[in-house]
């Protein structure tokens, strides 16, 4: 007998082994660029631009095995709400700074 669970439609939730691949990407794509930051090698802007690759890859490594965010279909679902999810925070975070930085400007000017 497999050592997971399945839904309903047969889908994995997951097995020890898949999370234990999962927490150990996560680890490793936090040390590296813990270690980069903390012991510059490369310039600014490159360190800043692997920080926030790293950042990108361990948000996909959240997504697939801890969330099981996949291309079945009960998926497909889940993966459309999240995209919703961020678009709305990106319209939200935008439209903040854009007021900020406005009230801002326009204060600077009087």
């Amino acid at each position: 007998m497999a050592n997971h669970a399945t839904t309903r439609a047969g889908e994995s939730h997951g097995s020890a082994r898949s999370y234990n691949i999962g927490f150990a990407l996560s680890a490793i794509l936090t040390v590296i660029p813990f270690a980069l930051i903390m012991h510059p090698v490369l310039s600014r802007p490159a360190t800043l631009l692997l920080a926030v690759a790293f950042a990108v890859a361990q948000l996909v490594v959240q997504l697939v095995f801890f969330l099981h965010m996949n291309r079945s279909s009960e998926g497909g679902w889940n993966l459309i709400s999240f995209v919703f999810t961020l678009v709305i925070l990106f319209i939200i975070v935008a439209l903040s700074v854009w007021i900020i930085w406005s009230m801002h400007y326009n204060m600077m000017i009087n």
